[in-house]
């Protein structure tokens, strides 16, 4: 969440910035100092009050050493008076706070000061291209015939057992799905200095809030409950990316500063229910309710947080030039960022069977944004608190991965050549039929 103390002192500043989205969030910023306002008004009267009866209590010792018994215990029902006003203050206090802290949840980011300032994504600027479109010398096929005619994924089997939005990988479909989750691993690791984790693919909402999904997007993702038991319902929901276990693993610590930076990756599968969204129920790969993706996060002193975020989006990029794939970075612009983020890369793979970019990274600094909800700090060598920057990125995600990859590398006889990364995990170096 953002600081209240920066509201408070540069409210203007913060409007401007939150206007720069485009979605009117600055003008709750007067509510929000109101609240708080209010809040620390009632905490002031809170210390008058308590500072009075520790006075008047003194008083009553002294009075009953000097055995003034009657107004010893005038004094007595003046404390328990004094008592009262406080609890009834307490409780006003905890009410403000509730409505203060429920409005500091829904409000977004600040948009970093290098940020395009647009209105939708056809702003966001192209930061730089990599390779060239690929030229072929027949009509390329979609990911949907490639699939079908080679077998890699059962669309129609898929949506019997799960309704529409889901996949079934087959063969080598399926093969190939689980060689490009173990290279994406590997290169992250072996290459560029990540802590593989294995989280838990189902969490709590804490969680969720703790990275700035909840309670904005609460109605795009999978609450989860055991067997029919309505009232677990809520308690547990399944992950929308590894990014919402992993950047919690620390909520609610203290870190040491020479623990930083820390650098995680991790698979898991993603679920999203993609509330609202056009394309979900279509033929295809592009957009569906499961996919697999490799999540990048990193915990680092504010310091060092942009530097950090422009190697992350070097380390998913690095995929993409080992496959052989064609892709442009941008930068999204103010109105096309996320909630939690301050700035946000896309790298964007070409896919020649769709004739058209598809997002399969997107890497951001979220500052001390989700810090903030999840309380992680970092201990300074002079004892200082502070919160450390977050980054997440995905390093990268599939299934729009395995749709650019398999388009990529068709040939006109219909089969689709496995990059050399991939022929040792697959063992072989191309993909002409169902395997044996």
């Amino acid at each position: 969440m953002l600081d209240i103390k920066l509201i408070r002192e540069k409210p203007d500043f913060v409007r401007e910035r939150l206007a720069s989205r485009g979605a009117g969030d600055e003008g709750r910023i007067d509510e929000l100092l109101k609240l708080d306002e209010e809040r620390r008004a009632i905490l002031g009267s809170v210390e008058t009050l308590k500072a009075q009866r520790n006075r008047v209590s003194k008083e009553i010792g002294a009075l009953m050493g000097q055995k003034k018994t009657a107004e010893a215990e005038a004094k007595k029902t003046e404390t328990r008076e004094l008592g009262d006003k406080i609890s009834a203050l307490d409780k006003q206090t905890a009410e403000v706070d509730a409505k203060r802290d429920a409005l500091m949840l829904q409000l977004p980011n600040l948009p970093h000061e290098s940020v395009k300032i647009g209105k939708s994504a056809e702003d966001n600027p192209v930061v730089r291209v990599h390779g060239d479109k690929p030229n072929y010398s027949f009509k390329p096929k979609s990911h949907v015939d490639l699939c079908e005619s080679l077998k890699l994924v059962d669309f129609a089997r898929a949506a019997k057992l799960s309704g529409s939005g889901f996949l079934l990988y087959t063969n080598w479909g399926a093969r190939l799905e689980r060689a490009l989750i173990q290279f994406l691993l590997d290169l992250h690791v072996g290459q560029h200095g990540y802590t593989e984790v294995s989280p838990p693919f189902v969490v709590g909402p804490q969680c969720l809030e703790g990275v700035g999904q909840f309670p904005k997007f609460k109605d795009q993702y999978y609450g989860v409950a055991e067997g029919d038991d309505k009232e677990k319902l809520g308690k547990l929901y399944l992950v929308p990316t590894a990014e919402t276990p992993v950047a919690n693993i620390h909520r609610e610590e203290i870190l040491p500063e020479k623990s930083l930076p820390i650098r995680y990756c991790a698979y898991s599968p993603c679920f999203r229910g993609e509330a609202g969204a056009a394309g979900v129920g279509t033929r295809g790969m592009i957009r569906v309710h499961q996919f697999d993706k490799v999540e990048l996060i990193k915990i680092v002193k504010p310091e060092t947080g942009y530097d950090e975020l422009e190697k992350m989006v070097g380390n998913a990029e690095k995929v993409l030039q080992l496959l052989g794939l064609h892709y442009r970075v941008i930068v999204l612009c103010t109105a096309d960022m996320g909630f939690g983020s301050a700035k946000t890369y896309d790298i964007e793979v070409w896919a020649p069977g769709q004739g058209t970019y598809l997002e399969v990274s997107s890497c951001s600094n979220c500052e001390d944004f989700q810090a903030r909800r999840m309380n992680l700090r970092f201990k300074t060598e002079n004892g200082e608190n502070r919160f450390p920057h977050i980054l997440n990125g995905s390093g990268t995600a599939l299934a729009r991965l395995f749709v650019a990859l398999i388009e990529t590398h068709q040939q006109v006889d219909g089969s689709v050549l496995v990059p050399a990364p991939l022929q040792p995990y697959l063992k072989v170096d191309k993909i002409a039929g169902t395997a044996q």
